[in-house]
């Protein structure tokens, strides 16, 4: 059975300061859709998001942001469990750190916790350890995070579902004719070298961490799909039907 690694970031699952039930809901009724037929492996980001909606504290303040993560990571998880167990699914949390996968041992034994909790039917959740991390161990974005743990755990496919909704010939934001590229099999390295620009104000990259996710899996061989996170009609004609209709798919190809 195929391993599919499906990362979600802020902007989707928070909305005006709230956890966006509603794309809480429709994501995890994908979830279990595409759990039929894959392996299915969440990477979620949301926890300092959540946390605000208790706690109104300066999220540019590392402490602020560790101490919101500890708050509201038990809430997303209470999200996501309820949501599960409507079908009868079991979820689990892995925290993880950048330094968990630059060590052998500690990435394999990520590997050997999600394997034994796939055997078993249970969705693996995962997120960076954002409560406890220092600024030298953060991975930096979910989205390269998701990249790691889709390489380390010898998955075939990372799906992002993003409110960015492919990858484009250049900016749609600036330029009205910009058109969807949606086979990539190469990124220039100077598209690499670009500033990041988040659009929410709990992201943390923008199309450029999704870009350099995507080199990275190229790299080991490894296909990924970026497309959106508010509207997952594209994703399930591709995953669900075998449709390619919008959205990026990263791949070198035969």
């Amino acid at each position: 059975m195929r391993r599919v690694v499906v990362k979600v970031g802020s902007a989707v699952l928070t909305q005006n300061d709230a956890i966006a039930l509603q794309r809480v809901r429709n994501l995890v009724d994908f979830l279990c859709e595409l759990r039929k037929t894959n392996e299915v492996v969440l990477v979620s980001s949301g926890a300092v998001a959540a946390g605000y909606t208790e706690l109104k504290l300066d999220r540019c303040v590392l402490q602020n942001k560790q101490a919101l993560a500890s708050i509201g990571q038990p809430i997303l998880m209470n999200k996501y469990a309820k949501k599960f167990a409507e079908y009868n699914i079991l979820t689990a949390q892995i925290l993880v750190t950048a330094a968990n996968f630059k060590i052998e041992d500690e990435s394999r034994k990520i590997k050997d916790t999600i394997n034994t909790l796939l055997s078993n039917g249970v969705v693996p959740i995962i997120n960076e350890n954002d409560a406890t991390t220092t600024k030298e161990l953060v991975v930096g974005d979910n989205d390269q995070l998701s990249a790691y743990v889709a390489k380390h755990t010898d998955s075939d496919l990372l799906i992002i579902l993003s409110d960015i909704d492919a990858y484009y010939d250049k900016d749609p934001r600036k330029f009205s004719d910009a058109k969807i590229l949606k086979i990539v099999n190469s990124i220039d390295a100077d598209e690499l070298e670009k500033e990041a620009t988040p659009h929410g104000a709990f992201a943390t990259g923008g199309i450029l961490t999704k870009l350099k996710a995507a080199s990275y899996l190229l790299s080991h061989k490894i296909d990924m799909v970026l497309t959106s996170g508010y509207d997952l009609s594209d994703i399930k004609s591709l995953m669900l039907e075998g449709k390619h209709v919008g959205g990026t798919l990263f791949t070198r190809g035969a």
